[in-house]
């Protein structure tokens, strides 16, 4: 058997996008870093999932809710990042931060303008694995900030920027 710290180790090495993944909790927004996010399908209905660990803040809100959004970050989003991944500044996770500011989209969920994209959805299925939830969500509403392709990436541990590839 693999130990849960060698897993994880294993999996620092994978560089992986970074998203914020918000909801509503009785009408009040709530929301968690994420790195586990991917398309499931671009056929009709589009759909991507999340995973989220049950002891997450926002986790049962998301169930309860059933809406979710995903804002993928670009590098510039660095500070949103490390706001919702620091416990003691859950308060001011929605207090605007430069030019980013939360807006809901369709499904009510908030979205983070300047994102690189938002992706609202609806939860068509919750999966339990183990320690985490594994919520796949149909794609209501997609909203294209800007052009940019400086996405934020999460490797080791630690924050980094990745700029596209030219030909």
């Amino acid at each position: 058997m693999i130990a849960a710290t060698d897993f994880k180790q294993g999996m620092r090495r994978l560089a992986s996008g970074v998203s914020i993944v918000t909801s509503l909790d009785a009408g009040a927004y709530c929301g968690l870093v994420a790195t586990s996010v991917s398309a499931v399908s671009a056929d009709p209905p589009p759909s991507l999932l999340v995973c989220v660990n049950r002891s997450a803040s926002s986790h049962d809100a998301i169930r309860d809710a059933g809406i979710f959004c995903v804002s993928l970050l670009g590098d510039a989003a660095r500070g949103v990042a490390e706001r919702f991944a620091a416990p003691h500044l859950r308060a001011q996770r929605f207090e605007p931060l430069g030019t980013f500011r939360w807006t809901p989209l369709v499904t009510g969920a908030p979205a983070l303008e300047g994102a690189l994209a938002s992706f609202d959805c609806e939860v068509a299925h919750a999966v339990p694995v183990n320690s985490h939830t594994v919520f796949i969500g149909t794609v209501k509403h997609l909203q294209l900030w800007h052009e940019s392709l400086a996405p934020l990436v999460y490797l080791d541990g630690r924050y980094a920027a990745l700029s596209a590839a030219g030909p």
